[in-house]
């Protein structure tokens, strides 16, 4: 009996101190709170959106994972493939997509991400079905006259002359990606993108500073602060900070309309934040490597609220400039050949709109 309690003794201690071990395995502050400074490569395979053939699977298995896993790296090889040199042209008034001429632009990731050792089947977890909810009547019919990113009536001529439609009127007309301003997908709530994945932390006990890839952006939380007037409005809104235990709970609101979502292919992206509405993010320690980020989005514009959540692996890589606007050319190439094109439209006395 003695031994045994000698062991359960033993077994206790032994697991308070792997527990201290762990905790100590989280850098901290002076102050006491984990100290998430650091940079972050949230690069991943898992998608924004699940499947919808998986319905409401919130993992898949190790099978499953590594055959997406290798389907990227065969896109991967085909993507970096030489162009054949011969290879006919276009048919004339055929649509050309305006992609890169191979992968070596992309960076999305090899691997799909874990939590508690699972594989996710999507970054989004809520509603269930790893979906984004659907939109209420009201921004169905307001949507409609967003500006695209990719226009796919694209057939060699003026057609906004006769649609009415104003792509090419200036830069203002363009989606503020293009415009190398502002890529809210990258920024809140924050997901993987196809490449500029890295993230650096800087944090203090009054501030967390978010550096954000895309667009060279960066996003200052106040901790223990309020929120700014309602007139104060920002691309990526104005975040407030608190902890709750050792969490990070950062809440955003005063969202500039500006921000909105774009059209891309024809469709919203999706989960992309803007006006009337608030994100809640939470930044958890997994260990001194990795930390777990969550959110959940409050949008009028969608019949309820959706959130999700990923792990940030630290990374040894650094974040470079991103000088997205001084090596804008291809916008003044838009516009120009735009001019062109609505000179030879009405060279042919072809009719004309007036954008409403």
């Amino acid at each position: 009996m003695r031994k045994t309690l000698a062991l359960i003794c033993a077994l206790l201690f032994w697991g308070a101190g792997a527990a201290a071990a762990a905790a100590d395995d989280i850098p901290r502050t002076p102050s006491g709170k984990p100290d998430f400074t650091g940079r972050y490569d949230i690069r991943s395979l898992t998608p924004f959106e699940r499947r919808p053939e998986r319905g409401e699977a919130l993992v898949l298995s190790p099978e499953e994972a590594a055959e997406v896993e290798a389907n990227q790296r065969q896109r991967v090889l085909d993507g970096d493939a030489a162009s054949a040199p011969d290879r006919p042209p276009p048919e004339k008034g055929a649509f050309i997509d305006r992609q890169s001429y191979n992968y070596a632009w992309f960076d999305p990731g090899h691997t799909m991400f874990q939590i508690d050792g699972k594989y996710r089947t999507s970054i989004l977890t809520n509603p269930p079905n790893g979906r984004m909810p659907p939109l209420t009547e009201g921004a169905r019919k307001s949507r409609g006259a967003l500006p695209r990113f990719i226009w796919m009536n694209d057939d060699g001529t003026a057609w906004w002359l006769e649609s009415g439609d104003t792509p090419f009127d200036s830069p203002e007309t363009m989606v503020l990606g293009v415009r190398c301003i502002y890529q809210p997908g990258a920024s809140i709530p924050i997901r993987t993108i196809s490449y500029n994945n890295l993230k650096t932390l800087v944090q203090t006990d009054h501030y967390l500073m978010i550096h954000i890839e895309w667009m060279h952006w960066t996003r200052v939380v106040r901790i223990d602060a309020e929120h700014s007037p309602a007139p104060y409005r920002s691309y990526s809104g104005d975040s407030i900070g608190r902890w709750e235990g050792d969490t990070l709970v950062v809440e955003t609101t005063n969202f500039r309309r500006e921000a909105a979502p774009q059209m891309l292919h024809g469709r919203e992206s999706a989960g992309v934040p803007r006006g009337a509405m608030k994100v809640t993010e939470r930044f958890s320690p997994i260990d001194g490597q990795s930390l777990l980020y969550q959110f959940e989005v409050e949008d009028e514009e969608y019949t309820e609220s959706y959130g999700g959540e990923m792990p940030w692996p630290k990374t040894d890589q650094y974040n470079y400039e991103y000088a997205c606007h001084e090596g804008n050319y291809s916008m003044l190439g838009q516009l120009r050949g735009a001019r062109q094109l609505e000179k030879e439209w009405i060279a042919a006395g072809k009719p004309v709109k007036d954008a409403e």
